[in-house]
C-alpha cells in the first residue's frame, strides 16, 4: 500500500494510471475522465474495463477486478508490490532509493538477477563488437545474404561469438564472480580433479557459444536475457545448427516471445500480431516494414505466453512453415490460443517458402496480400481434414474426430455449436444422426469422439441399392421396349454402373459397405463371402436375409433419383456458401461463375423433383 510520505506514494503521485494502463490495453475516451477498453484479465469482446483518470482507479464491470496503478501492474505482470513500485519508478524515470529486502535469500536472488542482466548486456555489446572484426567476415557475408543491412543488424543487436572459448570469459570476469558466470548460461565448464582431502580447484569456464552468429533474446522491456547462436561451421563437431541459452533466473523460454519488445507498439497500432516460427523469419518480416511480428522460436505456445500476448491483442495471424511439421507446430501452438479466446487466422505459404524467403523473393506487398487472405483457423483445420481423410462415411467420422478437440477448446458454447454446424456442412455430412451427435459432443465438451450410432436405420434408398447390388442375376427380367424388341433388365448392373460413375452414395451410412461391394463386383468376388467388420456385416445381413418388397425397375429408379436430388441439394447448399463468401470479398468474377453454376443446379433440381 502507498502511504503519504513513502516512496511508493511519491511514485504514484507522479504517475498517470491512464498512460500506464494504456501500455497494456487499448483505451478509448468514454467521458470527461473515463476511458474504456477490453479487460486484460478475462476474455471479452465488448469493453467493460474502465479507467478513471481523476480517481486514478480502474474497474472491470465484467469480472469485478479493480484497484490502483500498483495493483494493475501486480496483476498483469504477475509481480509483487515492491516489484510493481520499482517497475513504475523505472517507467517514470524516478531514481530508486536503497532497496530493502524481506530476507537475506530475497536479497541474494535480486542481486543475482541484476548481475545476470548486466552480464548479458555486456556480452551482447561484446558480440556486436566482434562482428566488426576481420575474422567475422563469414558472419557478415551470411547476414548480407539473408538481406540484412547495417541498420537491421544494429536494430536487432546481432553479433558474433568467435571460435575462442575464453575471450568472453576474460571480458566478463571483472563484472561478476564465478558463481554468477556459471548461472548466466553463457559458459560451460569441466570440473578439475583434486587431491584427496584438498579443496576442489576452480573449474575452467569456457564459452558455450563459439563461431556462431548471435541473436539476443530480450524480455518485454528490451533487456537482454538470453541468446540464440547460429553456427557457421559445417563439420560434425559444429554442434546443433541453432543453440539456445539454457533456462536461468532471468530467462524462462515459456514466458518469452521473441521480438515482442520491438513489436508491441506495432501490434497495438495495427490491432493484430503476426506469429512466425523462426527468429530469422521474424527479423526478415520486421525488416520489410511489418512491425507487428513476433516469433515462437520453434516452441509451442504456453499459457504464460498467451497471457503475455493478450495484453496487446487477441487477433493473431499464424505463419509457420507449410510442411507437415509446420502444420503440426501450428496446431500445437494454437490449441492453447483457442482456449484463450483469440481470433486466429492461419497463413500457409506455397511449398518451398518460409516467411523469410517469401519476403525476400516476392516482397512486402505480396506478403501483405497473403496475410489479408489468410483463412480463419477453423477453415484452415477443415481444409486439413478434407486433405487427410477420404470422403467416405468412415473418413468423415475420422475428420470429425480430428476437428473435435479443437472445437471443444472454444470457451463459448454458442460458438462451439456454430462451428459444429459449419463442420457438418463443409464435410457434407447428410446424416441427421451424425450431425446431432457432433453438435451434442461439441457443445458438452465431455466425450472425446463421435461415431455413427450402430443402430441408426438405413434409408430406403440405401436398402434398395444394396438389395440390387447383391442380387446378381436373380432379379433380371425381360421386357419389350417401345419398338417391340426384347430387352433384359438387370438391377444389379444398373445399380453398379450408376453408383460407380456418379458416386451417389457418398455421405450415406452404408457408404463404406457400398464401396466394398462395388470393388468386389469389379474384381469378380463373391459378395456373400466378403470379409467385413462387424458393423458392415450386420448391415449387409439386414438387407439380404430379410424379406423386402420385390425390387422393380421403378423402385430402383426412384431410389437413384432420390439420391441425385440429395446430391444436387448438397451442391446447392455449398454454392450458396461460396456465393456469400465471394460477395463478402467483393469478387465479381467468382460470383458470376458461381451464380451461373447455381442456376444450372437449380434447374436440374427442379427437373429432378418433377420426374
Amino acid at each position: 500500500m502507498a502511504n503519504p510520505g513513502d516512496f511508493a506514494y511519491t511514485v504514484k503521485q507522479q504517475s498517470n494510471i491512464v498512460q500506464v494502463v494504456g501500455e497494456y490495453v487499448k483505451l478509448r475516451k468514454a467521458g470527461a475522465q473515463n476511458y474504456s477498453g477490453l479487460c486484460p484479465f478475462h476474455g471479452e469482446k465488448t469493453p467493460s474495463f474502465s479507467v478513471h483518470e481523476g480517481k486514478q482507479f480502474y474497474h472491470c464491470f465484467g469480472c469485478g477486478v479493480s484497484g490502483d496503478v500498483f495493483s494493475f501492474l501486480q496483476k498483469i505482470e504477475n509481480i509483487s508490490f515492491p516489484e510493481a513500485v520499482r517497475l513504475l519508478a523505472q517507467k517514470q524515470n524516478i531514481p530508486m532509493p536503497k532497496v530493502e529486502f524481506g530476507s537475506p535469500q530475497e536479497a541474494r536472488e535480486a542481486h543475482l538477477r541484476g548481475r545476470l542482466l548486466d552480464l548479458h548486456e555486456a556480452a551482447c555489446q561484446w558480440f556486436q563488437e566482434q562482428l566488426q572484426r576481420p575474422e567475422a567476415a563469414p558472419a557478415r557475408e551470411y547476414l548480407r545474404g539473408r538481406g540484412l543491412d547495417d541498420e537491421a543488424i544494429a536494430r536487432f543487436r546481432i553479433g558474433y561469438a568467435p571460435e575462442s572459448g575464453f575471450l568472453l570469459r576474460d571480458r566478463l570476469k571483472p563484472l561478476a564472480d564465478e558463481d554468477a558466470l556459471r548461472e548466466s548460461g553463457l559458459f560451460s565448464w569441466k570440473e578439475k580433479d583434486s587431491a584427496p582431502g584438498a579443496a576442489p580447484p576452480p573449474s575452467a569456464l569456457y564459452s558455450k557459444f563459439r563461431n556462431r552468429i548471435m541473436f539476443p533474446i530480450c524480455n518485454e522491456r528490451g533487456k537482454v536475457i538470453a541468446f540464440t547462436g547460429r553456427t557457421l561451421a559445417t563439420d560434425e563437431k559444429a554442434g546443433p545448427k541453432y543453440m539456445n541459452s539454457p533456462e536461468t533466473p532471468i530467462y524462462s523460454k515459456s514466458h518469452v516471445l521473441f521480438n515482442l519488445h520491438l513489436a508491441k507498439e506495432g501490434i497495438k497500432e495495427l490491432h493484430y500480431v503476426i506469429l512466425v516460427e523462426g527468429q530469422m523469419d521474424c527479423i526478415s518480416v520486421y525488416n520489410a516494414g511489418l512491425h507487428n511480428v513476433i516469433a515462437s522460436s520453434g516452441t509451442a505456445f504456453t499459457e504464460a505466453q498467451a497471457k503475455l500476448l493478450a495484453r496487446f491483442t487477441k487477433n493473431i495471424v499464424v505463419n509457420f512453415d507449410p510442411d507437415a511439421a509446420g502444420a503440426k507446430a501450428a496446431e500445437r501452438s494454437l490449441s492453447l490460443l483457442v482456449g484463450e479466446d483469440f481470433e486466429i487466422r492461419v497463413l500457409t505459404l506455397e511449398a518451398g517458402f518460409d516467411p523469410d524467403l517469401y519476403v525476400r523473393k516476392k516482397g512486402r506487398d505480396a506478403y501483405g496480400s497473403a496475410l489479408r487472405a489468410a483463412p480463419k483457423y477453423f477453415e484452415y483445420l477443415i481444409g486439413r481434414a478434407l486433405a487427410q481423410f477420404p470422403r467416405t462415411a468412415e473418413g468423415k467420422v475420422k475428420a470429425i474426430n480430428f476437428l473435435l478437440p479443437h472445437i471443444q477448446r472454444v470457451p463459448s458454447r454458442i460458438v462451439r455449436d456454430e462451428l459444429a454446424a459449419d463442420v457438418a456442412q463443409k464435410l457434407q455430412i447428410d446424416s441427421a444422426v451424425l450431425r446431432q451427435e457432433l453438435r451434442h459432443v461439441a457443445s458438452s465438451r465431455t466425450a472425446t469422439q463421435v461415431a455413427p450410432r450402430p443402430d441408426a436405420p438405413l434409408t430406403e434408398a440405401e436398402r434398395i441399392l444394396l438389395q440390387a447390388l447383391t442380387a446378381g442375376n436373380d432379379l433380371s427380367f425381360t421386357f419389350e421396349d417401345e419398338n417391340g424388341q426384347e430387352q433384359v433388365y438387370n438391377p444389379a448392373e444398373q445399380a453398379y454402373y450408376t453408383l460407380s460413375s456418379e458416386h451417389l452414395h457418398q455421405g450415406l451410412r452404408a457408404e463404406g459397405l457400398i464401396d466394398r461391394v462395388l470393388k468386389a463386383l469389379a474384381d469378380g468376388e463373391d459378395v456373400m463371402t466378403l470379409e467385413l467388420d462387424e458393423a458392415q456385416h450386420k448391415m449387409l445381413m439386414s438387407v439380404v436375409m430379410r424379406e423386402h418388397e420385390t425390387l422393380t425397375a421403378e423402385l430402383l429408379a426412384g431410389s437413384i433419383n432420390a439420391l441425385r436430388r440429395r446430391q444436387l441439394e448438397r451442391r446447392q447448399r455449398e454454392l450458396r456458401r461460396q456465393i456469400a463468401e465471394a460477395e463478402r470479398q467483393q469478387d465479381a468474377a467468382a460470383m458470376a461463375q458461381l451464380m451461373q453454376e447455381k442456376q444450372e443446379v437449380d434447374r436440374a433440381l427442379r427437373h429432378a423433383v418433377t420426374v
